[in-house]
């Protein structure tokens, strides 16, 4: 005959086996109604400007000091991982340095012009003219020192 203690042990490791869900040799799905979409807050406000096909002369071309501008699209992951990088460095070079982006999707001609090929596609302009290009995600301080060459 089993002690007390024995039987305690006993029922408590049948009612933690209770509490676990069987195993079973199909994975559970999940699925989420047809209609529902996934929401993913971004920062509402963002340091760099917007150009366009059509804004691209006055904004970059005409400038007065040097521009930053990042050929992205909303659908390039890593065009989004280099974006807050983007803003960091239009805060810090406020007034000596323009940064604006420019969306390939919305405005390809700008982006064709300039044999964009890939994206995130980085180009510094400085007078007019196309002094540095740099493509994909790369890590702040090879923006910074780009930058730096041309200021």
């Amino acid at each position: 005959m089993a002690t007390l203690a024995q039987r305690s042990v006993r029922s408590a490791a049948t009612s933690r086996a209770a509490a676990r869900p069987a195993f079973t040799s199909r994975p559970v799905v999940i699925r989420r109604p047809r209609d529902a979409f996934l929401v993913r807050a971004q920062g509402t406000t963002a340091a760099a400007g917007v150009v366009t096909d059509d804004t691209f002369e006055e904004v970059v071309l005409k400038s007065p000091i040097p521009v930053l501008i990042d050929f992205w699209a909303p659908w390039c992951g890593p065009c989004r991982m280099i974006a807050p990088l983007i803003d960091e460095i239009a805060t810090e070079y406020n007034g000596k340095l323009k940064c604006v982006k420019l969306n390939t999707d919305e405005s390809p001609g700008v982006a064709t012009e300039y044999g964009i090929r890939s994206i995130p596609t980085v180009m510094i302009f400085k007078n007019g003219q196309k002094m540095e290009t740099i493509i994909g995600a790369v890590p702040k301080s090879t923006l910074t020192q780009s930058v730096d060459k041309f200021l």
